[in-house]
């Protein structure tokens, strides 16, 4: 009887497993979108970022009243202090990106971002006590180096600051991750949505939103609900079923997947360094997805011992 509860235990983790690989994959092809979009409307940058948040963050309570129902209320009120952790690091995650793309090049925050596997897999082993599996470890090292290929002809030493702040949203995105693994007992829907509203208000000073026209309406809606409130949503749903540095490795999906899509939209050229570079990280993120189930203890958040 023992072995059999296991199977149907391992099984069961199996499942979930594949679930999170989906979801997160589905939020990583989500997300690589943005430069489609960005390339669509015409508003200035900080304005798109409004919109994008308020259409996001309604798109995302849409399914946190559908999925909760009555319970909605209760919902956000049970998240708690992790949730609102969640949602600060989601937002200052943002506006850090935002922020680091204004002060360095976007080669830099891409290889950066790249890195964030790692962060990930150390707050997780020092906080929740789950380890990396190794061929997450290795498949990440592989990211990096595809990243490194894709951008080697545009990489520079960068400014300081604008540097730092992509190291920081990598690091804010890794808390993120773990937060939500950590507390996967919890809905961390309502986070996401806090986090998408939050993005609104914090853009407000300096976003113009009555300067909208026309076509851009209806590009900004869909920028807000399939780009930011869809890969927002199934990213939350994902990671509490993955270890965080799997999360964080298979979404850099959308490196490669973001000027696939800017030249399938607008023929805009890709070099032949960020084929090659975008098929590594695919390739690493294959090796990983196929490399065998999770590592002992990763699971629940315990450690070799299986004590919490």
């Amino acid at each position: 009887m023992a072995r059999i509860n296991e199977a149907f235990r391992q099984g069961a983790q199996s499942q979930s497993g594949a679930a999170g690989v989906l979801l997160v994959t589905a939020s990583a092809i989500a997300f690589s979108t943005a430069g489609l979009f960005s390339g669509l409307i015409h508003a200035d940058t900080w304005t798109v970022l409004f919109w994008r948040g308020i259409f996001g963050g309604t798109f995302i309570l849409c399914g946190v009243l559908l999925l909760h129902r009555g319970d909605t209320l209760h919902a956000f009120h049970a998240v708690g202090g992790a949730g609102l952790l969640c949602a600060l690091a989601s937002t200052l995650a943002t506006i850090s990106f935002l922020q680091a793309l204004r002060r360095t090049t976007v080669a830099d925050v891409a290889v950066i971002y790249a890195t964030t596997p790692f962060p990930a897999a150390a707050i997780a082993w020092l906080w929740a006590r789950e380890r990396p599996r190794r061929m997450t470890v290795l498949a990440s090292l592989c990211a990096v180096l595809g990243v490194l290929i894709m951008f080697e002809a545009s990489l520079t030493p960068g400014e300081l600051a604008g540097n730092l702040l992509a190291l920081a949203m990598s690091i804010l995105l890794a808390v993120m991750m773990v937060v939500i693994r950590r507390n996967r007992h919890v809905s961390m829907l309502p986070a996401a949505c806090l986090s998408a509203f939050a993005c609104s208000l914090f853009v407000i000073p300096l976003a113009d939103p009555a300067r909208v026209k026309g076509i851009d309406w209806l590009w900004l809606a869909l920028f807000g609900t399939t780009q930011f409130g869809l890969g927002l949503l199934l990213l939350t749903a994902g990671s509490r079923l993955l270890p965080a540095a799997q999360t964080a490795l298979i979404s850099n999906l959308d490196l490669p997947l973001a000027p696939l899509w800017v030249w399938l939209a607008f023929g805009q050229q890709v070099s032949r360094a960020t084929w090659v570079g975008g098929g590594i990280v695919m390739l690493a993120v294959l090796l990983d997805i196929s490399g065998g189930r999770v590592a002992p203890g990763s699971i629940r958040g315990t450690d070799a011992r299986g004590v919490d």
